[in-house]
Protein backbone atom coordinates (compact mmCIF):
# COMPACT_ATOMS: atom_id res chain seq x y z
CA UNK A 1 0.00 0.00 0.00
CA UNK A 2 1.38 3.40 -0.97
CA UNK A 3 1.78 6.28 1.46
CA UNK A 4 -1.13 8.05 -0.20
CA UNK A 5 -3.41 5.02 0.08
CA UNK A 6 -2.41 4.48 3.70
CA UNK A 7 -3.08 8.10 4.69
CA UNK A 8 -6.43 8.23 2.89
CA UNK A 9 -7.51 4.89 4.39
CA UNK A 10 -6.70 6.18 7.88
CA UNK A 11 -8.42 9.51 7.13
CA UNK A 12 -11.63 7.73 6.16
CA UNK A 13 -11.85 6.31 9.71
CA UNK A 14 -11.65 9.75 11.37
CA UNK A 15 -14.99 11.18 10.34
CA UNK A 16 -17.53 8.48 11.17
CA UNK A 17 -21.04 9.57 10.33
CA UNK A 18 -19.87 12.59 8.38
CA UNK A 19 -20.99 12.94 4.77
CA UNK A 20 -17.48 13.72 3.47
CA UNK A 21 -14.60 11.33 2.75
CA UNK A 22 -12.65 11.80 5.99
CA UNK A 23 -10.22 13.94 7.94
CA UNK A 24 -6.44 14.30 7.76
CA UNK A 25 -3.99 15.75 10.24
CA UNK A 26 -1.92 18.73 9.12
CA UNK A 27 1.15 16.47 8.74
CA UNK A 28 -0.83 14.00 6.64
CA UNK A 29 -2.16 16.81 4.45
CA UNK A 30 1.37 18.02 3.82
CA UNK A 31 2.58 14.48 3.08
CA UNK A 32 -0.25 14.00 0.57
CA UNK A 33 0.58 17.28 -1.14
CA UNK A 34 4.23 16.28 -1.41
CA UNK A 35 3.45 12.76 -2.64
CA UNK A 36 0.98 13.61 -5.39
CA UNK A 37 0.96 16.84 -7.43
CA UNK A 38 -2.73 16.26 -8.24
CA UNK A 39 -3.79 16.63 -4.58
CA UNK A 40 -5.18 20.11 -3.87
CA UNK A 41 -5.39 22.13 -0.70
CA UNK A 42 -8.56 24.23 -0.82
CA UNK A 43 -8.20 27.14 1.61
CA UNK A 44 -11.72 28.26 2.54
CA UNK A 45 -10.68 31.17 4.76
CA UNK A 46 -11.40 34.70 3.62
CA UNK A 47 -9.02 36.54 1.34
CA UNK A 48 -8.33 38.85 4.28
CA UNK A 49 -7.26 35.94 6.48
CA UNK A 50 -4.88 34.65 3.84
CA UNK A 51 -3.48 38.16 3.26
CA UNK A 52 -3.16 39.17 6.93
CA UNK A 53 -2.48 35.86 8.69
CA UNK A 54 -0.70 33.79 6.06
CA UNK A 55 -1.20 30.64 4.06
CA UNK A 56 0.40 27.23 3.65
CA UNK A 57 3.51 27.23 1.50
CA UNK A 58 2.51 24.70 -1.13
CA UNK A 59 2.97 24.87 -4.90
CA UNK A 60 0.56 27.28 -6.58
CA UNK A 61 -0.87 24.47 -8.71
CA UNK A 62 -1.89 22.68 -5.51
CA UNK A 63 -3.29 25.68 -3.64
CA UNK A 64 -6.82 26.88 -4.30
CA UNK A 65 -8.55 29.73 -2.52
CA UNK A 66 -12.35 29.47 -2.35
CA UNK A 67 -13.88 31.53 0.45
CA UNK A 68 -16.56 29.80 2.53
CA UNK A 69 -17.65 33.15 3.99
CA UNK A 70 -17.04 36.59 2.57
CA UNK A 71 -15.18 39.43 4.25
CA UNK A 72 -16.37 41.77 5.60
CA UNK A 73 -19.57 40.57 7.16
CA UNK A 74 -19.02 36.83 7.21
CA UNK A 75 -21.94 36.07 4.92
CA UNK A 76 -21.88 32.71 3.11
CA UNK A 77 -20.20 32.79 -0.28
CA UNK A 78 -23.04 32.28 -2.79
CA UNK A 79 -20.49 31.38 -5.49
CA UNK A 80 -18.75 28.64 -3.48
CA UNK A 81 -19.79 25.75 -5.77
CA UNK A 82 -19.00 27.65 -8.98
CA UNK A 83 -15.63 28.82 -7.68
CA UNK A 84 -14.73 25.30 -6.52
CA UNK A 85 -15.58 23.96 -9.98
CA UNK A 86 -13.10 26.44 -11.48
CA UNK A 87 -10.18 25.10 -9.42
CA UNK A 88 -10.94 21.41 -8.86
CA UNK A 89 -11.98 18.36 -10.78
CA UNK A 90 -14.58 15.96 -9.42
CA UNK A 91 -12.00 13.16 -9.14
CA UNK A 92 -9.35 15.27 -7.37
CA UNK A 93 -8.37 14.62 -3.77
CA UNK A 94 -9.36 17.88 -2.07
CA UNK A 95 -8.04 18.88 1.36
CA UNK A 96 -10.15 21.67 2.88
CA UNK A 97 -8.45 24.09 5.28
CA UNK A 98 -9.79 26.94 7.43
CA UNK A 99 -8.56 28.68 10.59
CA UNK A 100 -9.47 26.00 13.15
CA UNK A 101 -11.33 23.21 11.37
CA UNK A 102 -14.97 24.33 11.46
CA UNK A 103 -15.54 25.94 8.06
CA UNK A 104 -13.43 23.27 6.39
CA UNK A 105 -15.80 20.54 7.65
CA UNK A 106 -18.76 22.43 6.20
CA UNK A 107 -16.92 22.96 2.91
CA UNK A 108 -16.00 19.26 2.68
CA UNK A 109 -19.63 18.33 3.32
CA UNK A 110 -20.96 20.67 0.64
CA UNK A 111 -18.26 19.62 -1.82
CA UNK A 112 -19.29 16.00 -1.32
CA UNK A 113 -22.95 16.90 -1.80
CA UNK A 114 -22.19 18.58 -5.13
CA UNK A 115 -20.17 15.69 -6.52
CA UNK A 116 -16.63 15.71 -5.11
CA UNK A 117 -16.30 12.28 -3.45
CA UNK A 118 -12.70 12.80 -2.29
CA UNK A 119 -13.30 15.82 -0.05
CA UNK A 120 -11.31 15.71 3.21
CA UNK A 121 -11.22 18.05 6.19
CA UNK A 122 -7.81 19.14 7.53
CA UNK A 123 -8.10 18.77 11.28
CA UNK A 124 -7.06 21.71 13.50
CA UNK A 125 -6.97 24.17 10.58
CA UNK A 126 -4.24 26.67 9.82
CA UNK A 127 -4.04 28.40 13.21
CA UNK A 128 -5.70 25.89 15.54
CA UNK A 129 -7.85 26.61 18.56
CA UNK A 130 -7.22 29.42 21.04
CA UNK A 131 -4.99 28.79 24.02
CA UNK A 132 -5.82 29.87 27.58
CA UNK A 133 -4.70 33.42 26.72
CA UNK A 134 -6.86 33.60 23.58
CA UNK A 135 -3.96 33.25 21.15
CA UNK A 136 -3.84 30.94 18.16
CA UNK A 137 -0.92 29.03 16.57
CA UNK A 138 0.03 27.56 19.97
CA UNK A 139 -2.43 24.68 20.50
CA UNK A 140 -2.76 23.02 17.10
CA UNK A 141 -2.96 23.64 13.40
CA UNK A 142 -0.69 23.83 10.38
CA UNK A 143 1.50 26.57 11.88
CA UNK A 144 1.89 24.97 15.33
CA UNK A 145 3.04 21.74 13.70
CA UNK A 146 5.89 23.59 12.00
CA UNK A 147 4.67 23.03 8.46
CA UNK A 148 5.80 25.61 5.89
CA UNK A 149 3.74 28.73 5.54
CA UNK A 150 4.01 32.21 4.10
CA UNK A 151 2.83 35.48 5.57
CA UNK A 152 2.38 37.45 8.75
Amino acid sequence: MSTIEHILEEARTRAPGQPYAGAVTPHEAYALLQADPKVKLVDVRTNAERDWVGRPAVPEAQHAAVQWNLYPGGVPNPEFAQQLAQVAGHDDVLLFLCRSGVRSRHAARVATEIGYPNAFDILEGFEGDRDADGHRKTVGGWCKHGLPWIGA
